[in-house]
């Protein structure tokens, strides 16, 4: 919302040492920006800047362009992702085969709710320039926690003898594919008769599940 076209609306003042509530107003703004246009041209320094309620040269301290602000969405969308994946396993309960299948719909779930973010996180768009500082190892990790949840998933199913992968790291990356083909499809596909039963045809194999 805003006073007048393109003034902020008035903003209360951050106190000293709160600078991290600011960016993280931004980060919230930026968000609901591509959630609601689905396009990371959307999230533009004007866009933020009215909705956060300031100037938008206050932004600068905070990121150093908008691709500096789209990579921090994914950054924590990312994050978010863990956080989802983690909890639907922690409330799976204690079987390995169960707390697998739970985080595999769980990783199909996150896709579904937030479709804009799940489509920008993996589409690309949002490859920071080469003078951003941003390092590769940086990107690399950016779905290093999700592949590990996978991969440890596998391999406490592999220590119960309810897996017979050879080398849950790997598999883990196959299946990861296999549940993000499905994630895009559905996506795209939305009349599509799915099998109700679809995640566990597709996980069974790929993670080498046994009876």
């Amino acid at each position: 919302m805003s006073t007048a076209a393109g003034s902020p609306r008035p903003r209360a003042r951050n106190r000293r040492g709160e600078g991290g509530l600011l960016r993280a107003e931004i980060l919230a703004v930026a968000t609901a920006l591509l959630d609601a246009g689905g396009d990371p041209r959307a999230v533009t320094l004007r866009a933020v800047a009215r909705g956060v309620g300031i100037a938008a040269p206050s932004i600068y301290p905070h990121f150093l362009d908008q691709s500096a602000i789209v990579l921090a969405v994914v950054q924590q969308a990312f994050a978010e992702l863990c956080e989802w994946l983690r909890s639907a396993v922690d409330a799976a309960g204690e079987d390995p085969r169960t707390r697998l299948h739970a985080l595999c719909r769980a990783y199909l779930d996150f896709a579904r709710t937030h479709p804009e973010r799940y489509r920008l996180m993996f589409g690309g768009a949002w490859m920071p320039a080469a003078d951003s500082g941003i390092t590769p190892d940086q990107l690399a990790e950016l779905g290093a926690g999700t592949l590990r949840l996978v991969a440890d998933a596998m391999t406490a199913c592999v220590d119960a003898g309810c897996c017979t992968s050879e080398d849950p790291d790997a598999d883990a990356v196959a299946l990861w594919v296999g549940l993000h083909g499905l994630a895009h499809q559905r996506a795209i596909a939305t009349s599509f008769p799915w099998p109700a039963d679809i995640t566990e045809r597709l996980a069974v194999p790929l993670s080498h599940l046994v009876a």
